[in-house]
């Protein structure tokens, strides 16, 4: 057995004389570990939440960052078919845009509807390659 300082000073850190820094370090890992976990689960509900939530039709309620991060478009593109300053982080409804500009929220969705189709591909992306048949004998 080694003796000498080195040997005494890993001897007083496992000792048990020090348990508060076990204890220290077992809290730092369980804080660690729930923080990690906490946003992992934020991230998996944001992915769930997003992929259900493509392309669903306009509502009142909705503001045009939403509506533009839901049928994948830039934002500058609806703020331009309302005729309207970009605004970042803009965050009121189209319910708050129709009473601010007098029109009725049945006026301007046809709008936003417009200018999402003409800002994404003329055509739908094409269908996945069919399969090709097994190998082997023909039947």
């Amino acid at each position: 057995m080694l003796r000498g300082p080195a040997s005494s000073r890993s001897a007083a850190l496992a000792g048990p004389s020090h348990p508060w820094r076990l204890r220290l370090l077992a809290v730092a890992l369980v804080l660690v570990v729930g923080f990690t976990g906490y946003r992992a689960v934020r991230v998996v509900r944001r992915v769930v939440y997003w992929r259900q939530h493509t392309d669903e039709p306009i509502r009142p309620w909705m503001n045009l960052g939403y509506v533009a991060h839901s049928y994948h478009v830039p934002p500058h593109i609806l703020y331009q078919a309302l005729d309207m300053p970009v605004r970042r982080h803009d965050r009121r409804s189209i319910s708050r845009l129709a009473k601010a500009r007098r029109c009725t929220t049945s006026t301007l969705i046809p709008l936003l509807e417009m200018a999402i189709v003409h800002a994404r591909p003329p055509y739908p992306p094409p269908p996945p390659p069919p399969e090709a048949p097994p190998r082997g004998r023909a039947p």
